[in-house]
């Protein structure tokens, strides 16, 4: 048995779990995985603050709480675009 697709849904990003150790995200079909140790806005940052997060023209990520912003190309190949945290 097939479950039917019921609706449209109604985010267009959705966090799916905040671990100890990171933050899962689900966005257009696929799921990333951010690493504290590479991510470090979001390890103390609240559930409210790492929920609020906006996609802007389709490839960028926006978190306006924690003032930080991912490109989607940095998510998919980490290699080509290392991070400097400050």
């Amino acid at each position: 048995m097939k479950s039917e697709t019921v609706g449209k849904s109604t985010s267009e990003v959705e966090i799916q779990n905040i671990s100890d150790h990171g933050i899962w995200i689900f966005l257009q079909g696929r799921e990333y995985f951010l690493d504290y140790d590479y991510y470090p806005w979001f390890k103390k940052a609240t559930v409210e603050q790492i929920c609020d997060v906006q996609l802007n023209h389709g490839f960028h990520l926006y978190w306006e709480a924690l003032d930080v912003d991912l490109d989607l190309a940095g998510l998919e190949e980490p290699e080509k675009y290392p991070l400097v945290a400050q």
